[in-house]
């Protein structure tokens, strides 16, 4: 169903795909609106390392929970902050593309665990943490996006 990478040269592992995953902090959503329109929107995300699933957050209406609710099929692209070789200006970037379908959490329990391990990716301030989940977590929607293909590369951009 997906192609092999045409510049497999520069292809990531899996594993240099995860740790990309795990490590940044947000990347780009893209759905298919109900109109057939592409959406993409920045997102934070927590890659779960025990499911293989990534997780977001956000309000529970609005333009990508209706897309979501027209069409589960999503991607989403994560990149790092890439480096420069000595001597050179170009920037060599690492970057991160999941294929997969998206649902909705419904679970309160699954949805707190989702909203504190967000959290943690940012801070390690408990207070922070537990003054969010009181005023915000009950107008919070948690989605969970099931990969099914996860490839990635290295490019440079000279």
């Amino acid at each position: 169903m997906f192609k092999p990478m045409r510049r497999f040269k520069q292809e990531l592992s899996q594993e240099k795909c995860i740790e990309i995953l795990k490590t940044e902090p947000r990347g780009v959503l893209s759905l298919i609106e109900e109109n057939g329109y592409p959406y993409g929107i920045p997102m934070n995300h927590w890659y779960c390392e025990e499911n293989g699933r990534i997780y977001f957050h956000g309000a529970r209406e609005g333009q990508k929970i209706n897309a979501i609710k027209a069409n589960n099929k999503a991607s989403y692209c994560v990149f790092d902050a890439g480096y420069r070789n000595e001597g050179e200006w170009a920037l060599n970037i690492s970057s991160v593309v999941a294929f997969g379908k998206i649902r909705l959490i419904e679970d309160a329990e699954t949805a707190k665990k989702i909203c504190v391990h967000l959290v943690k990716k940012f801070t390690d301030d408990e207070h922070y943490l537990q003054k969010e989940l009181e005023a915000a977590f009950s107008r919070v929607q948690c989605l969970e996006f099931i990969p099914t293909h996860i490839t990635g590369k290295l490019v440079n951009e000279s």
